[in-house]
């Protein structure tokens, strides 16, 4: 598929472009800014345009964008409707920054937000507004539980990403992440996240699942299991940053009913999940749970910068003051963000999201018994998950080859080439994740799966040359010797 080129009026073109050297503003980002980036070093371009899924570079190339934001652009780039709510909320004269205090766009981005939520939820529940970022909301949420109920503890799972910050960072799974902070562990109890391709039991589908749950039951009831009664268990439904891994919904209802019974607060985090992206607005819809919070983020602010959570006003016990942040009245994102749950929720944009995720997934799918360094294909609606192996390694006892991170990043690479931008997750990096807006149309749909395809294919091949070479060289080095 050809991208239709981005438009924009010749005289504003050439005031982007004009004075615009893509190497000069990379080597200037390298020697400026912290080493902590991350995208920056996997996708070395200069956006300078951006439309739908389409992100057109300084050089005038243009690609297909299945990163969106890590999830966070559900209706793409300069969608007409953010921007329109930009313009309104601009020549308004409202204020752009007003703490906590009450304005009309909080109000009513908050009345959009309550509309989309499951109605025994949204009955009982309160907001708050936290800084702006995803891992702000979990830092809320966790003191939230901590305050309502006097514990300290927290249940979170392998696998899990929460975000950067304390808090949230002692809940997240990933050893890499967290080794980098020290003193991120504590009060933690890591339980196993039932991911059927790699089971941590040896056992996958719905029995993995099955022990995953009776393991944290005996654990939790266990005298001596070391397990001190937390504050809170926080998971998501589909694992993002791990992989794009969905959780069976008999097991998040498993996980609803060992919380209520033991009195501990369940926190569902769908800063990546949540606004139609799984193919339900809320990714706790497909399994019918009520968790006592829910942590927003990403998307819920139209791509501006919006975190909250929702919660039951049982747990509203904190004091004037008790968490605050100097950002957490953002009006501008909060028009943007109320404009964006009603498009999506209007248009029917959680349903295509339902459909074309099934569809790019089975077409995935197919392609594992032509590719075989394709091990797994899995996720929910516009959530999916690549995990690419070495076919020639060992089956372990789920299955499953050895992960393969080199060919993973290859393929990034490959896909860059050919205009798509895919980013990596998962064990070892070894999976590529899709995540593109939920306005995706057909013909971009395949264009992705064509792009991807190609690039597969070729990185599969370098790799087998790269593998072919190393044996040669060996064998010839053992002949010499």
């Amino acid at each position: 598929m050809t991208v239709p080129p981005i438009t924009l009026p010749a005289n504003a073109r050439s005031a982007v472009y004009a004075t615009a050297d893509a190497e000069g503003i990379l080597r200037r980002q390298r020697a400026r800014e912290s080493s902590a980036r991350t995208y920056a070093r996997s996708f070395p371009i200069v956006p300078a345009r951006a439309n739908g899924m389409t992100i057109e570079g300084t050089d005038g190339r243009r690609y297909l964008d299945c990163l969106s934001g890590a999830g966070t652009l559900a209706l793409g780039h300069n969608h007409p409707v953010v921007l329109e709510a930009v313009r309104r909320t601009m020549d308004s004269g409202a204020p752009l920054h007003v703490l906590d205090l009450a304005t009309p766009e909080k109000d009513d981005f908050t009345d959009a937000l309550f509309a989309t939520l499951p109605k025994p939820f949204a009955d009982r529940a309160r907001i708050h507004f936290c800084g702006p970022a995803g891992t702000d909301a979990v830092e809320a949420a966790l003191k939230l539980m901590q305050t309502a109920t006097g514990r300290r503890g927290t249940l979170a799972f392998t696998g899990a990403y929460h975000g950067m910050t304390a808090g949230a960072l002692a809940a997240t799974g990933s050893v890499a992440i967290r080794e980098q902070v020290a003193g991120s562990g504590s009060e933690v109890t890591r339980l196993p996240y039932p991911y059927a391709y790699r089971c941590p039991f040896g056992v996958g589908g719905e029995r993995g699942a099955e022990l995953s749950a009776t393991y944290t039951e005996r654990l939790l009831d266990d005298p001596s299991g070391g397990v001190v009664r937390p504050a809170a268990m926080i998971l998501e439904a589909v694992q993002g940053e791990g992989g794009a891994v969905p959780s069976p919904d008999g097991w998040l209802r498993a996980m609803r009913r060992i919380t209520r019974e033991r009195e501990i607060p369940l926190i569902v985090d769908e800063v990546q999940t949540g606004v139609g992206r799984t193919g339900a607005f809320w990714a706790i819809e497909h399994s019918g749970i009520v968790p006592d919070a829910i942590v927003m983020s990403k998307a819920i602010g139209g791509s501006l910068p919006l975190a909250v959570i929702v919660y039951d006003q049982d747990y509203d016990g904190w004091l004037p003051g008790a968490h605050t942040g100097t950002f957490r009245g953002n009006t501008l994102a909060m028009a943007t963000g109320a404009a964006t749950l009603r498009y999506v929720a209007g248009e029917g944009l959680v349903e295509r999201a339902a459909i074309v995720g099934a569809r790019m997934t089975a077409r995935l799918e197919g392609l594992r018994s032509e590719l075989p360094v394709i091990g797994d294909v899995r996720g929910r609606g516009l959530m999916i998950g690549v995990e690419l192996v070495d076919p020639e390694g060992p089956l372990d006892s789920c299955g499953a080859h050895p992960v393969a991170p080199e060919l993973a990043d290859r393929v990034r690479s490959a896909c860059l080439d050919r205009g798509l931008i895919v980013e990596l997750g998962g064990r070892f990096g070894s999976t590529l994740r899709l995540l593109p807006p939920l306005v995706i149309t057909d013909e971009e749909a395949e264009a992705v799966l064509d792009r991807l395809t190609d690039a597969i294919v070729e990185a599969a091949i370098v790799e087998a040359a790269i593998v072919k070479a190393a044996i040669v060289k060996a064998a010839t080095a053992g002949r010499r010797s």
